[in-house]
């Protein structure tokens, strides 16, 4: 089992490209490579520039390569499909000239990947996690979504090669288990496939073991969060922004909350995941300065798991010297 573990902008707060308290996208990178990690994701659409050349040079200075790039915006209305396009032209532009990663024998599709995720919507946000309360779209607005994802889905990969993945997350339209289970029903298996991600299913009252054996064969590409379990606590209590619930710290480092990571490295070791998982911990960017130290601990527990440090992203040698971070690219060889 060969797994290459990256980060992503939301570890730094970078959430909405217009929130002025964003740091510097030069410093993300910085920060990232300092932990030891060898892939990132692009961040939210407009956060990096769409410059190939660029960024190229400033990945390539920091040694890290892109595993995915993200639209986070609205799957649901009618009127923006039209923008979703753009991004997705624009994005996959820039995905494929960038340097390639490698593909790990049995990885289902290659990276880079576009991630998928529905925005957060007013009417969802408070009763984020809570999905005995939260309204769902009717039969018609569902469709329109569906629509959305499959006219996506299909332009990314014929004219690019590029795999779209769709990522459930809390205040979306597509958050909670019967939504998922709507979701691979509806979209066909060639047009896109998951990317599951531990904390959102957590937040969301799923169990992540469960979800992540149930679709196996659909999940591309995994996102790794951990909860603090007394903020998660008294923000389900209350009737809390998403957001908000970030910005108190209900995400944590991997390895300091209530996620059983040792029943998921184990369901992992027997399904044979193949490929990328990106560590993710959103915060309000204000909180940005203990980025560096998070990250690195959410890396250093990871290896910790017993993974055998290996070759990275790009093909870079992992040999750090004595001391220094772990590697972010593992490979199980257990």
């Amino acid at each position: 089992m060969t797994m290459y573990i990256a980060s992503a902008p939301c570890c730094w707060g970078v959430e909405d490209v217009n929130n002025p308290y964003l740091p510097p996208w030069e410093r993300v990178l910085s920060e990232a490579a300092q932990a030891g990690y060898r892939g990132i994701e692009l961040g939210p659409y407009g956060y990096l520039p769409l410059d190939v050349d660029w960024v190229g040079a400033a990945l390539d200075a920091h040694g890290l390569s892109v595993v995915a790039g993200t639209i986070f915006d609205d799957l649901v209305d009618p009127d923006n499909l039209a923008n979703l396009l753009k991004q997705t032209h624009d994005l996959c532009e820039l995905l494929t000239r960038l340097p390639r990663l490698p593909t790990a024998p049995g990885q289902h599709f290659a990276a880079p990947y576009l991630v998928l995720i529905d925005h957060i919507h007013a009417e969802r946000s408070l009763v984020a996690g809570h999905p005995e309360r939260a309204p769902r779209l009717s039969p018609e607005r569902w469709r329109q979504a569906m629509a959305h994802i499959e006219a996506i889905g299909t332009l990314a990969r014929d004219n690019y090669g590029v795999r779209v993945v769709v990522h459930p997350h809390a205040g979306g339209y597509i958050e909670f288990e019967d939504e998922i289970e709507r979701l691979v029903t509806d979209i066909p298996a060639e047009v896109a496939g998951l990317c599951l991600d531990t904390g959102h299913l957590y937040y969301s009252k799923m169990d992540p073991v469960t979800l992540i054996r149930r679709h196996a064969g659909r999940i591309d590409y995994l996102h790794f969060k951990d909860i603090e379990p007394q903020v998660y606590t008294e923000v389900m209590a209350e009737q809390v922004d998403f957001f908000a619930a970030c910005a108190r710290g209900v995400m944590c480092p991997i390895g300091q909350g209530v996620l059983d990571y040792d029943a998921i490295y184990r369901l992992l070791r027997e399904l044979d995941y193949q490929g990328y998982i990106t560590v993710e911990q959103e915060r309000d960017p204000r909180n940005a300065a203990g980025s560096l130290q998070d990250v690195t601990a959410s890396l250093a527990f990871l290896q910790g798991k017993g993974f055998q440090a290996g070759e990275g992203p790009g093909g870079r040698s992992l040999d750090l010297p004595s001391g220094a971070c772990p590697s972010a690219a593992i490979a199980d060889n257990t």
